[in-house]
């Protein structure tokens, strides 16, 4: 009798599980070490940038700002990033990651703080420009960082794992900032003055510890075990070569999915800056007119439910989007979100609840499609190419954070409430979800043509 062979099929799918349990298990060590470090510098990175919200409450009448002026003051951070966002990417790609997010946090920690300084408008449009100009980089240099640490069929979840600083910001941020505004301030300093410099100095710690600690790829991280490091630079490899084409960095800027994808980003930014830097001032006003008076720590607390629920739609979504291995519609779906915020904000403009409910589903919309939304450059460039598709996107579309709270004040000084401004960002949110759409179609007509080649 002989011996039977062994079942090389069995041996091969052995070698897969164990392969598959190895890059799980370094995709999870990885989270765990560098997505912490992510979060509290992205946690303070949006906190130092929309604080200014909170101090609107106070600050607008001591610096003599309207509301205009002060939608103009914060929105023209976006003159200065939107300027520098693809040399610093492309900076950062040369340079590491690790020098350069610490030397982003290091500079923007120390302008945030000397907004304390600014005595009248022209000072605070300074600051809020080099502001920008300081922070310009960090949120597309660790969306290119995160191409190098997970694969593809993670990058969902992970991303939204670092965008939770938005929420998180939030959800800490109004709270903490409201608690320093009601005090009355120390050594002859406003509490918002004080605010910024509290706020501004933990961004200059963090950053140090980001240059000791944060390892640039996964070929340099000394804490993963070798299988598992290698395990990450082969599939990543894998990856990158599957993507195809290898356009140069100015092929890349050009490309007509970038100015899609730019488009998109914009009217997804346009209602995120809308709500994050005028809810305290919309929640305030809405008490108002119910005749009664919210100190700033009573606001903080619908803000806080309102990041929440967007926090929880977001992290439900990304899981689900990573599942189904798909992208366009999962930016798409929440996207369209906006047209149910605007319906209980204009059949109900009195109620105080449905205004409220418009909120929460606009934030809910904006914070769900964000994930699955930075997920989709990675799949057609690598390289430099990349870092400036992704550095050129958050440029052009956070040209919506300038848009958006300047508009908005125009609003709310024309008009006298936030409900005009509440339905422009709706707008946008849903135009946003039609041009990522088109993506789709792009490679309908993208797949017979390569077919027929």
């Amino acid at each position: 009798m002989g011996v039977e062979p062994f079942d090389s099929g069995v041996e091969n799918h052995v070698n897969d599980s164990i392969d598959a349990k190895c890059g799980a298990q370094a995709v999870r060590r990885a989270a765990a070490r560098i997505v912490p470090f992510l979060v509290l510098s992205y946690v303070l990175n949006f906190l130092d940038r929309v604080n200014v919200g909170y101090a609107a409450l106070t600050m607008n009448a001591d610096l003599g700002m309207s509301a205009t002026a002060f939608g103009l003051g914060a929105g023209i951070f976006f003159v200065g990033y939107a300027l520098f966002e693809v040399p610093s990417n492309l900076i950062l790609h040369r340079v590491g990651a690790r020098f350069w997010i610490s030397r982003i946090m290091v500079t923007w920690g120390l302008i945030s703080a000397c907004t304390a300084f600014v005595r009248d408008t022209t000072g605070f449009y300074a600051v809020r420009v080099l502001l920008g100009v300081a922070e310009a980089g960090l949120f597309p240099g660790v969306i290119l960082y995160l191409s190098y640490w997970f694969p593809a069929k993670d990058r969902a979840r992970i991303t939204a794992l670092f965008l939770f600083a938005i929420p998180l910001a939030q959800v800490l941020g109004a709270p903490l900032s409201a608690l320093i505004l009601h005090t009355n301030g120390w050594s002859g300093w406003q509490p918002w003055r004080w605010m910024f410099v509290l706020e501004g100095i933990p961004a200059v710690l963090v950053g140090v510890l980001v240059f000791v600690f944060l390892p640039d790829r996964p070929a340099r991280a000394p804490w993963l075990p070798p299988a598992e490091r290698d395990w990450l630079v082969r599939h990543l490899d894998m990856e990158r070569d599957a993507v195809g084409g290898h356009p140069s960095l100015w092929r890349a800027l050009l490309d007509l999915r970038v100015f899609i994808l730019s488009l998109a980003y914009l009217g997804i930014v346009y209602a995120l800056y809308t709500v994050s830097f005028f809810l305290p001032q919309l929640i305030r006003d809405l008490a108002k007119e119910r005749g009664t008076t919210l100190s700033p720590i009573e606001i903080a607390g619908p803000v806080a439910v309102v990041y929440a629920l967007a926090a929880a739609a977001m992290w439900w979504w990304s899981r689900r989007s990573d599942r189904a291995g798909e992208r366009i519609w999962h930016v798409a779906t929440p996207a369209f979100l906006g047209v149910l915020a605007f319906v209980p904000i204009a059949t109900m403009p009195s109620s105080t609840v449905a205004v409220l409910a418009g909120v929460v589903i606009l934030s809910v919309g904006t914070f769900a499609a964000l994930p699955p939304f930075w997920t989709v450059p990675p799949t057609m460039f690598v390289g430099s190419a990349l870092a400036g598709a992704i550095g050129l996107i958050n440029s052009f579309g956070n040209l919506g954070g300038f848009l958006g709270p300047y508009v908005t004040g125009w609003l709310k000084d024309l008009t006298g409430s936030f409900h005009g401004s509440l339905f422009a960002a709706s707008g946008t949110l849903v135009f946003a979800g039609l041009a990522v759409l088109t993506l789709d179609k792009l490679a309908r007509v993208a797949r017979p043509a390569a077919a027929r080649a």
